[in-house]
C-alpha cells in the first residue's frame, strides 16, 4: 500500500464501490446503472431488489452470481465484515428457492 493510499484509508471513509471487495469495474457499472455511486448508498438497501433493478437497467436476466456480490456489498456497506461473494451462494438459493 503506497502512503496515498494508507492516507486516504486512515482519514476519510470509503465511498469508492471499487474499495469493497468483490466489486470490480464492471460490477460498479451494474450499480451506477441503478443509480448508486457511492458505498453508503448500499447501506440498508435490500440486496434483492437492487439485483431487480440491475436486471431491469440491462434489459435482461443477469447471472445470479451477481445477486452474491450484490449481497456482499450490501453486507460490507452496513458494517458487516468482507466476505467472498461465493460465501453467499447458498442462502441466494435458499432465498430464492432455487
Amino acid at each position: 500500500m503506497s502512503p496515498t493510499q494508507r492516507t486516504r484509508t486512515a482519514s476519510s471513509p470509503r465511498s469508492d464501490l471499487t474499495d469493497l471487495m468483490n466489486v470490480g469495474k464492471a460490477v460498479a457499472g451494474y450499480f451506477q446503472r441503478t443509480g448508486i455511486t457511492q458505498i453508503s448508498e448500499l447501506a440498508g438497501r435490500d440486496p434483492v431488489e437492487i439485483y431487480e433493478e440491475m436486471c431491469e437497467a440491462d434489459g435482461q436476466r443477469l447471472d445470479p452470481c451477481l445477486l452474491d456480490t450484490v449481497m456482499s456489498a450490501v453486507d460490507q456497506a452496513d458494517g458487516k465484515p468482507a466476505r467472498p461473494w461465493w460465501s453467499y451462494t447458498a442462502h441466494r438459493k435458499q432465498l430464492l428457492d432455487e
